[in-house]
């Protein structure tokens, strides 16, 4: 599920500060799956507030672009990271989000398999980073402007992180305008969720690969890390499902499959 999708003539390909980048088209529909509820919510949102909306499929169209520069500055963030290396990239986006895949070097023994754990661990990091640092240039933006930042209490009522509790955040005058609000949902929405879900400590997601390289920095064995990957994975599960998000459930518990028969395979899970 998580791997590079075949090539497609409906794919879309250009370049961007030197990476090739292609957007397969599994990456639309898996837009559309995701973002569906929150987009009909925000549409009725609108329509009750007695002002109108301007209807399910603009909204759509407009989580999607949101979506894919959300991903696309995240995978962004591993490429420069890859580059910082010595090491090319390209970036695919597609319907479980997005991969940097190294494809050539710029020195000689040079490659992503030889990078150091500090190395890698920056690389796993880079991505999620990127993502939040971007909300949150956004969310200061707005602030400066005088809103406040409704979409935060979204977030949280989908993941408790407490991010409405952070003082300032939900001062300020409303964001009156329908398309500035869903513009601010649709990014923000993304951006911290996607970031996060990244950082959970399950192999292959990037912070599976940050506790990887930290257990193996501090003299641990990949074993450690692989069970660390299959408890959390095992964790989030019954969390997902116990929240009635049944798609993340699957995921999770697949991905515990996966890891698990990975650690019967000792020394071959990277």
């Amino acid at each position: 599920m998580l791997q590079d999708p075949p090539v497609s003539d409906y794919d879309l390909r250009f370049e961007l500060f030197g990476f090739p980048i292609r957007i397969a088209w599994s990456f639309w529909l898996g837009a559309l799956i995701f973002g569906f509820y929150l987009v009909r919510g925000v549409d009725n949102m609108f329509l009750n507030s007695g002002e109108g909306s301007p209807g399910q499929l603009p909204l759509l169209f407009l989580w999607a672009l949101c979506m894919l520069v959300s991903i696309l500055i995240h995978e962004l963030g591993h490429a420069f990271a890859f580059r910082q290396f010595g090491i090319q990239s390209s970036i695919v986006l597609y319907h479980f989000g997005g991969l940097a895949i190294p494809t050539s070097s710029f020195g000689m023994g040079r490659s992503a398999g030889r990078l150091t754990e500090k190395q890698d661990l920056w690389v796993a990091l880079a991505g999620p980073l990127a993502q939040i640092v971007s909300a949150l240039l956004l969310v200061g933006g707005l602030k400066v402007a005088g809103f406040r930042i409704e979409a935060l209490a979204i977030v949280d009522s989908v993941v408790p992180l407490g991010l409405a509790k952070i003082p300032g955040v939900m001062e300020g005058d409303p964001i009156t305008s329908h398309g500035l609000y869903a513009i601010v949902l649709f990014y923000i929405f993304p951006s911290v969720l996607w970031a996060l879900l990244n950082l959970v400590p399950v192999w292959p997601l990037d912070g599976g690969r940050i506790m990887n390289s930290l257990v193996l920095i501090n003299g641990g064995y990949r074993e450690q890390a692989l069970w660390i990957s299959v408890i959390s994975a095992g964790l989030l599960t019954l969390y997902a499902f116990k929240q009635h998000q049944t798609f993340m459930g699957i995921l999770f518990l697949s991905l515990a499959f996966s890891n698990y028969q990975m650690l019967q395979q000792t020394g071959r899970w990277r």
